[in-house]
């Protein structure tokens, strides 16, 4: 007779597999930038908004893409990679488009936001982070794909 173990259950689903590894790493770092974003917005839009409303703007529309980002990669299984997709794909055409913008016509970024210059303040972490999460979702929907999950 096998004594009951008091170890954790091993993962049986993509959903756990963002608890740990690569996948708990970004969970942490969209986290980080959903809060990160979101605090810098609101005292901007708060206390600043006539000085650059569309860089404080983008700010805030940044923070709530990486907070959606961040649940659907914590939440996992297909609606979860579903929804990280979609967020993640918003954030790449973000840093991508106002990162040239920015660049092009500085005068209409007086004041720089999360996307300015592909992220240059943040040490480019915007730039490489969708690249990072869609290469994590594209593992993690081929991992659900060899266990038969529904994709």
């Amino acid at each position: 007779m096998a004594e009951p173990s008091d170890a954790p259950p091993e993962p049986t689903s993509a959903t756990a597999d963002t608890t740990r590894g690569p996948g708990r790493v970004l969970v942490a770092l969209y986290g980080v930038f959903a809060l990160a974003a979101g605090a810098r917005a609101t005292v901007q839009l708060a206390t600043r908004f006539d000085e650059a409303p569309l860089a404080y703007l983008l700010s805030a529309l940044a923070a709530v893409v990486y907070l959606v980002a961040t649940v659907g990669l914590a939440r996992g299984g297909r609606g979860g990679r579903r929804t990280a997709l979609a967020a993640v794909s918003v954030e790449l055409a973000g840093v991508l488009v106002v990162g040239t913008l920015s660049l092009l016509d500085p005068v209409a970024f007086p004041d720089a936001t999360v996307w300015s210059n592909y992220g240059q303040g943040y040490g480019f972490i915007p730039l490489a982070l969708p690249v990072l999460g869609l290469l994590w979702l594209r593992h993690q929907s081929q991992v659900a794909a060899d266990r038969g999950d529904p994709r």
